[in-house]
Formats: structure tokens, sequence, C-alpha cells
């Protein structure tokens, strides 16, 4: 089966913050390139046992990234009231769970771009740890790439399309 959605890696090699943050762009863009062309019911279809929806997907890292960068990172209030994790309730419309994540995404960039500074500490630790703006960069990327990975099945049970 030919890979129609394949893309090259990232080239950037010009310093530490801009490797990490092209790599993690990259992983981002490969999740919501996984929704490219699909109907409101192919992003809510649930293949796998767990539940899991390309919406889903979607919803848990826009959620994650405002973890992270947004209450971690920079000490934002958490917004309990709107986790919904990989259940997408039906009321919540497809488009607003896409652009939610390239709202919390732009937000995370900001924050990047603003501690610009790789060995920056976390305003709210984690066990008692206040990680580097590093370790969050490298965490989302592997929680963001995993998904994507995940996604990929997901539109592959879906339609056939397949690569990164």
């Amino acid at each position: 089966m030919a890979e129609t959605q394949r893309e090259p890696v990232p080239r950037v090699d010009s310093g530490e913050l801009d490797t990490a943050l092209a790599f993690l762009s990259f992983a981002r863009h490969c999740v919501l390139k996984k929704a490219d062309g699909l109907s409101d019911e192919q992003m809510r279809r649930v293949l796998v046992d767990s539940g899991t929806s390309i919406v889903g997907l979607v919803q848990h890292l826009a959620e994650a990234e405002r973890y992270w960068f947004g209450y971690h990172l920079v000490g934002a209030a958490l917004d309990t009231e709107t986790e919904y994790g990989m259940a997408v309730p039906a009321s919540r419309v497809v488009a607003d769970v896409m652009q939610d994540y390239q709202q919390a995404i732009a937000e995370s960039d900001r924050a990047i771009h603003d501690l610009g500074d790789p060995e920056a500490r976390i305003a709210i630790p984690v066990e008692g740890n206040r990680h580097t703006l590093r370790w969050v960069m490298a965490h989302m990327t592997s929680e963001t790439a995993r998904h994507a990975g995940h996604a990929d099945i997901l539109r592959e049970q879906l339609d056939g399309a397949t690569g990164r």
C-alpha cells in the first residue's frame, strides 16, 4: 500500500531550542495531518478496544499541551472544567476540537519562545522536581509522536492512508 502522507523529518540543526521545536512541530503536524480529508464521523469512529478515535487523540493532546507548557512550564491555572481526555462528547464539534488543538499549540509555542532557554526551569514542579524547558519539550515530543503513531494506525484502518 502506498504511503500517501509521507513527509521528510525536519532538517533543522541550528541550535538546541530550534531543533527541539522543529521536531515537536513535526510531530504535531503529523497528528493534524491524520485528520485531513476525514468526515466528522470518521474522526469520531472508534476502531480499537481502548475507545480511541482520531478526534479523541487531538483533544487529549490539546489538554496535554496546556498541562505541560501552560500549567507546569509557566504556572497558568488549569481549566479542570473542560478536561475530556480521549472521550469526545457528542455535543463537542470536531472542528472546535481541531481549532482548540491549534490554539493550544500556539500558546505553547509562545511560552517556549518567551522563555527561550532550554535550561529555564518550570514554574510548577513535577513530583518535587523543577525540570527544564528541555525536559518538557522532550516529554511532549515523545507524547505527541506516540499519539501520531496511534493516529496513523487509525487512519490506515479508516481509508488506507499511511505515512508520517
